[in-house]
């Protein structure tokens, strides 16, 4: 397991690399795609209907998708607890990378395939 508390960076271009390793397993980064999504969803809906208490939900559903995964797929803490800024920034740039078909390359840079949790098959 490893720790994200003891690794802190000195400057964002540092931190995004190992960002990427703490979400080495395709299975993470899935999970927090889908609480991504979903806070961006639950964001737009409360904007356009004016539903002002929903705007508490997004941390909530983002977080709890990620911290899951954190604890049951990767078996590492979140980043979230030393750099819960650049974790959040991270979390997204992740996303708009994925759907735009543009992660692949910044894995391989981040050294992810080498990464102790990835396996031939992922």
């Amino acid at each position: 397991m490893t720790d994200a508390a003891s690794k802190r960076c000195a400057t964002y271009a540092e931190f995004w690399p190992f960002y990427l390793r703490e979400h080495a397993r395709p299975q993470t980064r899935a999970w927090h795609y889908v609480g991504t999504a979903l806070s961006l969803l639950i964001l737009a809906y409360a904007l356009v209907t004016q539903t002002w208490w929903m705007l508490l939900l997004p941390p909530v559903a983002g977080y709890f998708f990620a911290w899951v995964s954190h604890a049951f797929v990767e078996k590492n803490k979140p980043a979230t607890f030393i750099h819960p800024l650049w974790s959040l920034i991270s979390d997204f740039r992740m996303f708009f990378l994925f759907i735009t078909g543009r992660l692949e390359p910044e894995l391989v840079k981040a050294g992810v395939k080498d990464h102790p949790h990835a396996t031939a098959a992922e």
